[in-house]
């Protein structure tokens, strides 16, 4: 691993940050004899471990030199990672919402030269796999618009056993080091005296523990951004987070970072229109993926990788150990090397989707780990808290956690024990020979990790090369186009504005204005704070040189079609047939989807007599459901629909989220009745004859029509 620095590092929660935080007078219960104890305004009572014993320091797990592996022996470390996976039955304590599917890897190239990894040896060859998408703090019954950071894991069954990239859509995390890392869930989770709020991180436990921890500033951006409100699986992307190592067959390493790249575009929904997509159908993710399948029209993502080597980690502005960062893909090109297709829905829910277990320490020959202390700690904790939640260490023998290849070992019984090994041999070496005999190690085909010596001194530290918390921050504020920009603030002001301690707002802002200025304040009005706080006290001062980074804005990395996506077309009896059907066909070649929405869900009697059958009934499919929306009213329809709450809804909404709405003259009183200006925007699209359906649709590729939000 290259040498970023000595094993001179920085502890985190410095003495200047500790004296910063007051406590209140408060009654503390000390000790199993569960004794009250008053204290004092400003003393705590020595945190120690389960078994009484004092704890240093509770911010870095211990570490073989500041940018080492972690030690096995850290006690504290694995006392806080064991009770936490423990926590919650059966449900995950983290990802418990999630939806997955079946689908193969497929290879365009063979990467021989960069990973013996067997997967990647053959170009055109498939590989199946599982995929389990979810949101991270809520609850299986939440719903799926919550704005929260979505889960992305991979299990790939190779013919060399299964490698989990145990994801998520957004590229860092909130913490450094794995030690933190029940502290961070605690307090995004719901309050525990209270429990709630759910799925949610808008109270008081969240941004006080984030508005203490300067690392987690980076994360923010990215979560108060629009990639937490996704309009789809199928429309985010993908990472890995941590730095990887490819090793070939020659024994050469390679740094990796994986991404995965969707098809289809990136594309997510404002905050208003998640909310009301939560009421309307709380299950709107998970729909659409099985409707996606279903319909055959499956969804897409291509493997990318940052490759690079040592010389450019130890050159590179940051840390590439540290998963609070990123390298921009505009340093290191995103090479795509295969595609991911999920062609198939899961047979039962419980058995496959609730049931896979994925464990980041799941990799294959080719593949290794870095020293990225948060990686090393959910290489421990994940094994763990899948023993807990699965109640055996035979979870593997369940179908859809099982290798497709052949396997053998010698470990035998425990509960539910569905295979055991045959024979008298249960342990190795033996001198046994023939069947029975039981499998042997192989030095040649085994895996074996990437020999990196390590020789520094087992300290409780942070690399200083950590300690850079705001720059990328920054970088990625900056690389967002306007309209997103405002959608960080006002997300920022939502979420604050449920905080009740008026300190935290502040504190957080005071960390604002080491990212930017105009941020902060827009802010700091939104909330209505009296006086601007000073910026926080910064570990390392904000660089400013950084470039924009294009590939970090959802608006720059659109679609450049409308395929995958759907229009709901509100109509009524006498609806022109010849419209309604040319719609269709443009959708139909666009390769996106009508959804029929009618005063009644059996539907109306179209211009020429036939019947049209309905997916939804009005007030049953509002306009949220729909990328884009068509108003094809008769005109003794629209007289109907002008009376009805619903359909003016449909049409005000589809307006305030900036969608494009194709119209027919019908539904000019009922756009006037919703509160459509008369004078209309270009996101508003005439259709007067069959011509104009496909200029509706040509300009529903842009998605949205931000430029209405400006007005």
């Amino acid at each position: 691993m290259p040498k970023k620095s000595s094993s001179k590092g920085t502890r985190q929660g410095t003495a200047n940050e500790r004296k910063s935080v007051r406590y209140d007078d408060q009654n503390v219960t000390i000790g199993t004899g569960g004794e009250t104890h008053q204290i004092a305004d400003g003393e705590r009572p020595v945190l120690t471990t389960q078994q009484g014993i004092p704890v240093s320091d509770d911010q870095n797990s211990l570490k073989i030199g500041a940018r080492g592996p972690t030690a096995l022996e850290d006690f504290h470390l694995r006392e806080k990672l064991f009770h936490f996976d423990h926590e919650r039955i059966p449900e995950r304590v983290v990802h418990a919402r999630g939806f997955g599917a079946h689908g193969y890897f497929e290879n365009y190239e063979s990467l021989s030269d960069i990973t013996k990894a067997d997967l990647f040896q053959r170009a055109g060859e498939k590989t199946p796999l599982f995929v389990r998408f979810s949101t991270v703090a809520g609850n299986k019954g939440s719903p799926d618009l919550a704005r929260d950071v979505r889960g992305f894991a991979v299990k790939i069954y190779t013919k060399e056993g299964n490698w989990d990239i145990v994801g998520n859509n957004i590229p860092v995390f909130f913490i450094q080091d794995a030690i933190k890392f029940p502290d961070m869930v605690h307090a995004a989770k719901q309050e525990p005296d209270r429990g709630f709020p759910q799925a949610q991180t808008a109270h008081d436990n969240f941004w006080d523990f984030i508005s203490l921890t300067p690392e987690s500033m980076h994360m923010v951006m990215w979560i108060m951004s629009d990639r937490t409100i996704p309009r789809s699986f199928r429309f985010m992307e993908g990472f890995g987070v941590h730095t990887f190592r490819f090793v070939n067959a020659g024994g050469k390493s390679t740094f990796v970072k994986f991404h995965w790249k969707p098809k289809l575009g990136l594309q997510s929904v404002v905050w208003n229109e998640a909310v009301k997509i939560n009421g309307a159908d709380p299950d709107f993710h998970r729909r659409d993926l099985w409707d996606a399948i279903k319909a055959g029209d499956y969804p897409e993502w291509e493997l990318g990788l940052q490759l690079f080597d040592e010389d450019f980690a130890d050159k590179f502005d940051f840390d590439v150990l540290d998963a609070t960062k990123i390298i921009p893909e505009e340093d290191v090109p995103v090479r795509r090397v295969g595609r991911l297709v999920l062609d198939r829905c899961v047979d039962n829910f419980f058995a496959e989707t609730e049931q896979v277990a994925f464990c980041t320490q799941n990799i294959v020959p080719g593949i290794d780990f870095t020293n990225d202390p948060l990686l090393q700690g959910r290489n421990f904790s994940y094994l763990d808290t899948q023993l807990k939640r699965l109640g055996s260490p035979n979870f593997t023998h369940i179908p859809i956690n099982a290798p497709k290849c052949p396997f053998a070992h010698f470990q035998q019984d425990g509960h539910m024990a569905l295979v055991n090994p045959k024979g008298r041999v249960n342990y190795e070496p033996n001198s046994w020979d023939g069947e029975g005999s039981g499998p042997r190690e192989s030095p040649e085909k085994g895996f074996t990790s990437f020999p990196v010596e390590e020789q520094e001194a087992k300290l409780r530290v942070r690399s200083e090369t950590f300690a850079d918390h705001y720059s990328q921050a920054r970088q990625f504020y900056l690389s967002q186009t306007d309209t997103e920009q405002n959608h960080i603030a006002n997300a920022l002001i939502f979420e604050l504005s449920k905080v009740e301690r008026v300190a935290i707002r502040a504190r957080m802002v005071s960390h604002l204005l080491n990212i930017d200025s105009g941020l902060a304040k827009q802010v700091a009005d939104g909330l209505g704070l009296k006086e601007m706080p000073k910026p926080a006290d910064a570990a390392r001062p904000t660089r400013e040189d950084l470039k924009e980074s294009p590939a970090l804005s959802i608006l720059l990395n659109g679609p450049k079609s409308f395929k995958g996506r759907k229009v709901g077309a509100l109509v009524t009896d006498g609806v022109d047939i010849k419209i309604l059907e040319s719609l269709k066909s443009a959708l139909k070649s666009e390769g996106a989807l009508l959804e029929i929405v009618a005063p009644k869900v059996g539907g109306v009697k179209a211009s020429d007599g036939s019947w049209i059958e309905a997916a939804q009934k009005i007030d049953g499919g509002p306009s949220v459901l729909y990328d884009a929306v068509a108003l094809l009213p008769s005109e003794d329809g629209a007289k109907m629909l002008v009376k009805e709450p619903a359909a003016r809804d449909f049409i005000a909404d589809a307006f305030a989220h900036m969608k494009f709405v194709g119209y027919t003259e019908g539904a000019v009183s009922v756009m006037m009745h919703a509160g459509v200006p008369e004078t209309r925007d270009k996101g508003f699209i005439a259709i007067k004859g069959q011509d104009d359906c496909s200029t509706f649709v040509a300009a529903c590729r842009q998605l949205r029509f931000w430029d209405r939000a400006k007005v």
